[in-house]
């Protein structure tokens, strides 16, 4: 069985969720071996892809900025992916994201699509007026034979929302690529104590009531900062906000790999995920195996991920959110209940799993 993915998320993505999903299942088929693969793709900038000992792409033009980049990038690498698509040397077709371009040539091939979230339907105002994901995610999810989502809310939010028969979705949870070291280094100058804040922080990401709702915890405890890992730096309105509320001082921004989000999370007195909307959720995963006490928003998927391993809040109630901050930052024995049940919760999810579940999937068709 040989299975071919195309460019799209390796295009566009240099860091992010997805292209690091495809990577781990690869990565895997490589390693275990029981599934054929092509990955057609020229040019990368990918950052998963560079330890990669299966695929070798050109580098295009990193950390260069130039107009037109990114349409040239994506041309290129769209005639290999379709003429390996014309091709049909391959059992099943799996692209990387919803672009159909792909339809006027795979002829009768199988098809297997991956629904990440619904957050283009469910937060419009985010996108812009031009942004034709909807459109294009309905073009194939009509021409998929399977359809994976990556958690039981996505599924349930999908069956809702498109006329897609159940029957062809399949739930496949995603993991953790978080390096599981003992001792991961410290960044010098991070605050003795903080609460921890991943990635995003615009829109449904929630950061701006977040900071809200702790900044009298933060104000009665002068030794208590909020790190921000990644998300890139804090926007003029973000300091507005935080100026206003006369935290400024006790909010830092740091860039981050792998290793350091490791040591972020292990120093952390909490992990907290005040997010509305999650697909999945992997930083919850991330926050497990880092030995850190993680507390939740109530929303989408994230109870599904957390289970009985975090604390839960509503976040558009800043009472409940600082309620659970306060219980995990001064009663030890919260943080050391949580600690051990993430432990134990994080083991339910692997690369490996998903690889297998989804060799089940491209097997089905």
């Amino acid at each position: 069985m040989k299975i071919l993915y195309d460019h799209q998320i390796f295009t566009s993505q240099v860091f992010g969720g997805i292209s690091r999903y495809f990577y781990e299942l690869m990565a895997h088929f490589h390693r275990d071996g029981a599934v054929d693969f092509e990955l057609a793709l020229g040019f990368s900038n990918n950052s998963y892809l560079r330890g990669a000992d299966w695929i070798h792409p050109a580098p295009f033009f990193p950390g260069r900025r130039f107009f037109g980049k990114t349409t040239l990038l994506t041309t290129l690498n769209g005639l290999i992916s379709g003429r390996s698509i014309k091709s049909g040397n391959y059992d099943v077709f799996h692209p990387t994201y919803y672009n159909p371009y792909y339809l006027p040539l795979v002829g009768s091939r199988p098809v297997v699509i991956t629904v990440y979230d619904m957050t283009h339907e469910l937060y419009p105002d985010l996108f812009a007026a031009t942004d034709r994901t909807v459109a294009w995610k309905r073009a194939v999810l009509g021409r998929a034979e399977r359809i994976i989502a990556i958690s039981e809310n996505t599924k349930a939010d999908l069956l809702r929302l498109y006329r897609v028969d159940e029957k062809r979705v399949d739930v496949v949870h995603l993991a953790s690529s978080l390096p599981a070291s003992s001792d991961p280094p410290r960044l010098a100058g991070l605050p003795g104590r903080y609460l921890l804040f991943v990635g995003q922080r615009g829109g449904y990401k929630n950061f701006s009531p977040f900071v809200r709702a702790v900044a009298p915890v933060l104000r009665d405890d002068p030794g208590l900062f909020i790190v921000c890992a990644g998300g890139g730096a804090l926007s003029d309105g973000e300091l507005q906000v935080l100026g206003d509320l006369g935290v400024g001082s006790r909010v830092r921004q740091v860039p981050i790999d792998d290793r350091l989000l490791a040591s972020l999370y292990r120093g952390a007195a909490a992990f907290v995920f005040p997010s509305l909307y999650e697909g999945f959720g992997i930083p919850v995963l991330e926050a497990f195996s880092a030995g850190c006490p993680v507390l939740l928003s109530n929303r989408s998927s994230l109870p599904e991920i957390g289970g009985d391993a975090a604390l839960y809040f509503d976040p558009e109630d800043e009472a409940s959110l600082r309620s659970v901050v306060v219980q995990v930052l001064y009663d030890a024995a919260v943080g050391d209940v949580l600690v051990a049940r993430g432990t134990e919760r994080v083991k339910e999810f692997s690369w490996e799993k998903a690889a297998r579940e989804t060799q089940a999937v491209y097997e089905r068709v």
